[in-house]
C-alpha cells in the first residue's frame, strides 16, 4: 500500500457566494497517476489549486506530509526575456548549490527530449514551445505530487510517447487532465471524476472509465426511477387533501412536495449530465471523384541560423506522388517540423512545389481549421466573429440559425455572443473556431490540430460529426484515439522528404510498422525485402502500392475499439443483409414458377 501524502475531507468551497464543492474527499498517495476528468467547468482548476495552496478551502480538512513538494504544469506562461535554461531552472534556486553535472544532467534527461534550446527566450517561443518549456520545468523540479494540465497539446507523437515512458516510471504522484484518451489510458491507475460538485473515484485507470462511469449512471438513472414512483405515491395521496388536521399529515403533506421538487432537480441534473451534444449531420456537395492529385511534387525549405546565413535545406516531400478520391478520410501525423502544415498549404494552394505538379478539381470548396486560429479576429466579440455582416442570423448548411441558440449548440451562453474573443480560454477559442468552420464545411473540409483544449465532451462531438461527414476530409492531429475513430487512411511525415502511405487509421500504421521493424530483423532469405531508402507517399486514394503497404498480419485489436474503416462497414451489414435477403426471395420466387419450365 502506498503512502498517503495529501488529503482533503469534508472540504467546501464557495465561490461567487455560493457552494461550488461541498463535502469533497479525495486523498492521493504516493506513486499514484491519477486521471482527472469533468465537462468544462466542473471545477477542475479548483482543484488542482486546492492541491497546491493556491486556493484555501471554506471548510473542511486539508493535510499535507510535511516535507511533501507539489509542481504544477500549467496551461499558460507569460512570455518574458528569460531564457529557456533560467526559466526552466528558476524553481529550484534554493539547490543553487547543486553540482554543474546533476544539473547538466536533468537538461539532457528533460529538456533536450522535449527539443528546446536552452539559449532561446521565452518572448521568441511559440505557443506550443512554450507549453513544452512550462512541462519541463515542472518535471525537472521532481514534485512529489506532480499536475499536469493538457500537457499533451503541441506535442508530436514521439514527444507523447517519451512523456508515457517518463510518467510511467515517474516515483512521485501525477494528476493528469487531458483530452488525449490513449495518453491517459497509457499512464493512469486512478481517476478523479468531477461530477455536479462532487467527486467521483475509480479504483482503476482510464482505460475503463467509460465503462465505469456508464455503470456509475445507470445505477442513478434506476435510484431515480425508484424514487420517482415513490414520490407519485406520496404526490397522489397529498393531492387528495388532508382529512384530519393534524400536525403529522400536514407534515407529510409538506414532505411530498419537498421531495417532488427536489426530485426535479435531481432529474434536470441527471438528463444534463447524460445528454450528447447533437448537431444535424455535416453535409456535402458532390465533387470531382479525384479531389486533388500529386505529381513527382517536391517541396524545401532553407533554415537559416541567427547569423542569417543559410544553414542547411530541409526537404519536405521529395518526389511525392498521390491521389486523393472524393470522400477519402485522411489522418495526417508526423514530428513538428516535418512539413504537415506545407502540405496542407499546397493543397490550398497558399504555396507552390518547387517542383512537379498539383492538379486540384475545379469545384472545390475548403473548409479550414487553422490551429494558430487566424479567421478569428480576437478584438471583436463572438457574434462578430459568426456573424461579419453585422445579423443577428448566419447561415448553417443552408438554414438560418440565431447567433444565440448556435452558440448554445458549441456550450456557450447566449450571453457570451457580446464577449470579446480574446476573453475566452484556449478551449472555449477552439469551441468557436469549430462553430464557424462547421457551419459551412465545404466539399473538402482541412482540420489542423482540431482537438487541442477541447473537452471530452466536445471531442466525442466532433467525433460524431466528422464520422458522419460526406465530404474529403483531411486531419493533422496527434491524438491516436481520435484519428482511430475518424479517418480511413494514414499519410505519416517520417521527415527528410519520407512519407509513409497507409490505409486504415492509426492502429494499423503501428501494425506496419511493427511488421516493417520484423522484416529489419528478420535473417534474409529469398523472401527478404531487399529495398531500402526513401519510400514515397503511395496513392492512398486507389493504387496496389498503399494496399501492398498494408501489414498482412496486422497485431491484433481489441473488438471494443473498432477502427473508422470497420465502423463503418458493421454499419452498412444490416441494409447489404436486407437487400440480400430480398434479392433471394425474388429469385426463389422466379423459380417458383411453374411457367419458367415451360417450353
Amino acid at each position: 500500500m502506498s503512502d498517503l501524502i495529501l488529503s482533503i475531507e469534508d472540504a467546501c468551497v464557495i465561490l461567487g457566494g455560493k457552494p461550488f464543492f461541498d463535502g469533497l474527499t479525495f486523498h492521493i498517495h504516493s506513486g499514484r497517476k491519477i486521471a482527472l476528468v469533468g465537462k468544462n467547468g466542473a471545477g477542475k482548476t479548483t482543484l488542482m489549486n486546492i492541491i497546491t495552496g493556491d486556493r484555501e478551502i471554506d471548510d473542511g480538512k486539508r493535510w499535507l506530509m510535511p516535507g511533501i513538494s507539489t509542481g504544477y504544469m500549467r496551461q499558460h506562461v507569460e512570455p518574458s526575456n528569460q531564457t529557456i535554461m533560467d526559466y526552466v531552472f528558476e524553481g529550484l534556486e534554493k539547490q543553487k548549490n547543486q553540482e554543474k553535472w546533476d544539473r547538466e544532467y536533468k537538461v539532457e534527461m528533460v529538456v533536450q527530449p522535449l527539443e528546446l534550446n536552452v539559449d532561446d527566450r521565452l518572448n521568441q517561443l511559440s505557443g506550443g514551445q512554450l507549453r513544452r518549456a512550462a512541462l519541463a520545468r515542472a518535471l525537472i523540479e521532481e514534485p512529489d505530487i506532480l499536475l499536469l494540465d493538457e500537457p499533451t497539446n503541441h506535442m508530436d507523437l514521439e514527444l507523447i510517447e517519451w512523456l508515457e515512458t517518463y510518467l510511467r516510471s515517474y516515483r512521485g504522484a501525477v494528476l493528469c487532465v487531458s483530452h488525449d484518451r490513449a495518453f491517459l489510458s497509457n499512464i493512469t491507475n486512478r481517476v478523479f471524476w468531477l461530477d455536479r460538485g462532487g467527486l467521483k473515484i475509480s479504483p482503476r485507470g482510464f482505460k475503463y472509465f467509460e465503462e465505469w462511469s456508464r455503470e456509475i449512471l445507470e445505477q442513478e438513472g434506476r435510484a431515480l426511477h425508484n424514487e420517482a414512483k415513490r414520490v407519485e405515491q406520496e404526490m397522489n395521496w397529498a393531492k387528495r387533501g388532508v382529512k384530519a388536521r393534524v400536525k403529522r399529515n400536514i407534515r407529510r403533506q409538506q414532505q411530498a412536495f419537498q421531495a417532488r421538487d427536489e426530485l426535479e432537480k435531481k432529474q434536470k441534473e441527471y438528463k444534463r449530465i447524460v445528454s450528447k451534444i447533437e448537431l444535424p449531420p455535416l453535409k456535402a456537395e458532390e465533387s470531382s471523384k479525384n479531389v486533388a492529385e500529386f505529381f513527382n511534387v517536391g517541396k524545401a525549405y532553407n533554415k537559416v541560423k541567427d547569423t542569417g546565413k543559410d544553414d542547411r535545406k530541409i526537404i519536405i516531400l521529395d518526389k511525392f506522388n498521390m491521389r486523393i478520391k472524393r470522400g477519402d478520410r485522411i489522418g495526417i501525423m508526423g514530428r513538428n517540423g516535418s512539413g504537415k502544415t506545407t502540405f496542407l498549404r499546397l493543397l490550398t494552394g497558399e504555396e507552390k512545389p518547387d517542383c512537379g505538379k498539383i492538379k486540384m478539381a475545379k469545384n472545390l470548396e475548403f473548409a479550414y481549421f487553422d490551429q494558430n486560429r487566424s479567421s478569428l479576429n480576437p478584438s471583436k466579440t463572438l457574434k462578430e466573429n459568426l456573424c461579419p455582416a453585422g445579423s443577428d442570423y448566419l447561415n448553417v448548411r443552408g438554414k438560418q440559425r440565431h447567433v444565440c441558440g448556435y452558440l448554445k449548440d458549441f456550450l456557450f451562453d447566449p450571453e457570451d455572443a457580446w464577449r470579446a474573443v480574446n476573453t475566452l480560454s484556449g478551449g472555449q477559442k477552439n469551441r468557436l473556431m469549430l462553430a464557424k468552420i462547421l457551419a459551412a464545411p465545404g466539399t473538402f473540409l482541412i482540420m489542423d490540430e482540431p482537438t487541442n483544449d477541447l473537452d471530452m465532451d466536445t471531442l466525442d462531438m466532433l467525433t460524431r460529426m466528422l464520422c458522419d461527414y460526406e465530404g474529403t476530409l483531411c486531419i493533422v492531429s496527434h491524438d491516436r484515439d481520435f484519428l482511430d475513430r475518424t479517418v480511413n487512411k494514414m499519410l505519416v511525415f517520417e521527415g527528410n522528404g519520407v512519407v509513409e502511405g497507409i490505409v486504415g487509421g492509426y492502429s494499423d500504421y503501428i501494425s506496419f510498422k511493427k511488421a516493417q521493424a520484423r522484416k529489419k530483423t528478420a535473417p534474409k532469405g529469398k523472401n527478404a525485402d531487399a529495398s531500402s531508402g526513401k519510400t514515397a507517399a503511395a496513392d492512398i486514394g486507389d493504387t496496389k502500392a498503399a494496399k501492398a503497404q498494408i501489414p498482412k498480419s496486422p497485431v491484433k485489436k481489441s473488438p471494443a475499439k473498432l477502427t473508422y474503416n470497420l465502423q463503418r462497414e458493421l454499419k452498412q451489414l444490416p441494409d447489404k443483409i436486407e437487400n440480400i435477403e430480398q434479392e433471394l426471395a425474388r429469385l426463389q420466387e422466379i423459380i417458383s414458377d411453374p411457367d419458367l419450365y415451360v417450353n
